[in-house]
């Protein structure tokens, strides 16, 4: 691990430490100021990506600004899910309010400076996302948490049957953040790693967008 990835690794659990102290085990309210801080660094990179191409006046930036933006719309979806879950009291939202416009301005100068340093800290973000859903979903299936019905939103959003429960939907968000994770590690220039696949079991993967027509 070189000092990139130790940084990387040191700001997520930097991160982790105070969702730890704030939320502890209530998972509902830990992704809703979790999502709201991933919908972030999509927006930013490729934002800043966007910039890029103008300035250089050059093609060839289209599929990766997309691909960005596409994380950050998938996350944005993610955190209107779980809003009726938990629904976060007035404490809460000054919380996500204030998580988010902390984050925004150190993640883009973050990202100015250090993209694939950026890029990796997302890849260990999203790793705990699959980490932290998991439990989520352990506690469900294990009779802890009461596996209530999925919003309709997420229902239409994964094309999931009627009936889906929160169970069904949580496998998928955490297909989503594998897949954001896959994709971080790519564009810090790594390579993805097989073991940390997971399935959803219901519905597809969302995030991952069509690309048809026009490349530029």
């Amino acid at each position: 691990m070189d000092l990139s990835d130790k940084f990387a690794r040191g700001q997520t659990m930097f991160f982790r430490f105070f969702a730890d102290v704030f939320f502890a085990k209530r998972y509902g309210h830990r992704a809703v100021v979790l999502e709201t801080v991933a919908g972030v660094p999509g927006m930013v990179a490729g934002m800043w990506i966007h910039l890029k191409s103008l300035r250089q006046m050059k093609t060839g930036y289209g599929p990766i600004i997309r691909e960005l933006l596409a994380e950050a719309e998938n996350e944005r979806m993610h955190l209107m899910f779980f809003i009726e879950i938990a629904k976060p009291n007035w404490l809460e939202r000054a919380l996500i309010l204030s998580a988010q416009a902390i984050f925004w301005n150190y993640y883009f100068l973050f990202y100015v400076f250090c993209p694939k340093t950026a890029h990796k800290m997302v890849h260990y973000f999203e790793e705990e996302a699959v980490s932290s859903y998991t439990n989520y979903l352990e506690l469900i299936e294990g009779g802890q948490i009461e596996d209530v019905p999925a919003p309709q939103l997420a229902i239409e959003y994964y094309n999931l049957p009627s009936e889906a429960k929160l169970s069904d939907m949580i496998k998928c968000v955490r297909a989503d953040e594998q897949h954001h994770a896959d994709v971080n590690l790519r564009l810090a220039g790594g390579r993805t790693s097989e073991h940390t696949n997971v399935s959803t079991d219901a519905g597809q993967v969302a995030g991952d967008p069509n690309t048809t027509g026009a490349q530029a």
